[in-house]
């Protein structure tokens, strides 16, 4: 019976040996070298999950994790790198002390190898070696416990299967459901269901610094997060993401405070507003909250000051805008490229918002200039950039619209409170 219940696991098997089964780790570079949580966003399918980046990430297809074929489906085991190439770990949690079985077959259903052991209660660590390029199958078995799993080499070379034991430990996590816990590397997967062309939105963070970073899986691999400082006269920490060449920040400024400290003047009165000739700001709605989530409106005068980006940072110049675009094969179309998705934030039907660059641009709206009435929160994302017409009251900026994908170069009188992102210098 037992038999027969392999080979109907393996005919299951033969169906998904195509899909995707990637794990992706973490690790850091610049001002920081370790990684203390990573978001994770599925921004293909609006899914996300947060995790401490010493962990792996396990992306999968429909099914969870690789003990997809388990009988004891309150436990699991972890299979990691899967795919491997030269090595892979097995940890697994034996329920009761005793007497277990370790086979590995190949795709035929031919034994590869076959070792009992006598295990302790408790967490397990194998290493598996040796295996040549193809689809296998482990079965570890007691008179407690049952486990099948699918393990996918792509190791060129031939050598001998070796599947040793390293370790055994008590511990198991706080929720007592038997996730396994990656045993000497003190890592854990964390499952992710993942379909192949799905992007990711990564954004690690490490202390203060978080750094965005765009992929689309198709192998096993480590990310390197590059952490930058981009921190505001306010003690606003702000995430960044790299696009091309250029870093920018990836959300709208939200500073009280020009980078030397001094204090940038905040108008409510509309009247007052259209009448300036110097730098300012304000909240839409004259409302803190909405500045939250979008970041604050700032007439062009204060972005004249060459003062408002944080050190080390400057607001985008027209020229920079353009560049950015150009990556992005043009302005038409890209406006969806930059505009944030799977968010309510943007009214219906934010065209084509895909977010492939990371910038995650938000409809902030704008403050006009002429009456000092504000428009457009939901609608339009308008965006300063550092660079006046000359011989007129205007300079330039970018916008995006949820009614169309892309991005528009306009001039807008300077007393418009608009939106500011920034580049590093």
């Amino acid at each position: 019976m037992k038999k027969v219940t392999l080979v109907c696991l393996m005919i299951f098997a033969i169906a998904k040996t195509q899909a995707q089964d990637y794990q992706i780790s973490f690790v850091a570079t610049g001002a920081s070298t370790s990684v203390d949580s990573v978001k994770v966003e599925n921004i293909t399918q609006c899914t996300s999950v947060n995790m401490s980046g010493s962990n792996i990430l396990h992306l999968t297809a429909t099914w969870v994790g690789t003990n997809e074929w388990s009988t004891d489906a309150d436990k699991i085991v972890h299979i990691y790198p899967n795919p491997m190439t030269e090595t892979c770990n097995v940890d697994f949690y034996a329920t009761a002390e005793g007497n277990s079985m370790l086979e590995l077959f190949d795709i035929n259903g031919k034994i590869i190898l076959r070792q009992p052991h006598y295990l302790k209660k408790g967490l397990h660590a194998f290493s598996l070696s040796g295996i040549n390029s193809g689809v296998y199958f482990l079965k570890i078995e007691s008179d407690s416990y049952h486990y099948t799993s699918k393990i996918m080499s792509s190791n060129a070379s031939k050598g001998v299967a070796q599947l040793k034991h390293i370790e055994t430990t008590a511990t198991i996590d706080n929720s007592n459901t038997g996730k396994i816990m990656n045993l000497k590397r003190n890592k854990s997967l964390i499952d992710m269901q993942y379909t192949t062309g799905d992007r990711l939105k990564l954004t690690g963070k490490s202390g203060n610094y978080r750094t965005v970073f765009m992929l689309v899986p198709n192998i096993t691999q480590t990310v390197t997060f590059n952490f930058i400082p981009c921190t505001d006269a306010d003690s606003n920490h702000y995430a960044v993401v790299q696009i091309g060449a250029q870093i920018w920040m990836a959300e709208n400024l939200k500073t009280t405070k020009y980078n030397n400290g001094d204090i940038i003047p905040i108008v409510t009165d509309g009247i007052t507003w259209v009448n300036l000739v110097v730098g300012a700001y304000c909240n839409y709605n004259n409302t803190l909250s909405n500045s939250l989530t979008y970041g604050k409106l700032y007439n062009w005068y204060a972005v004249n000051t060459a003062i408002l980006a944080p050190n080390g940072w400057h607001v985008a110049t027209d020229a920079e805008w353009t560049t950015l675009t150009n990556y992005l094969l043009g302005e038409t179309g890209s406006g969806g490229k930059l505009k944030k998705n799977c968010t309510t934030l943007w009214q219906s039907p934010n065209t084509a918002a895909t977010n492939k660059s990371g910038f995650t641009a938000l409809p902030g709206g704008y403050r006009e200039g002429s009456g000092g009435t504000y428009a457009d929160m939901g609608v339009d994302g308008i965006w300063w950039s550092a660079t006046e017409i000359p011989a007129t009251d205007g300079a330039w900026n970018r916008s995006v619209c949820c009614a169309d994908s892309n991005v528009y170069r306009t001039s807008y009188y300077k007393p418009n409170g608009l939106s500011v992102r920034c580049v590093r210098d």
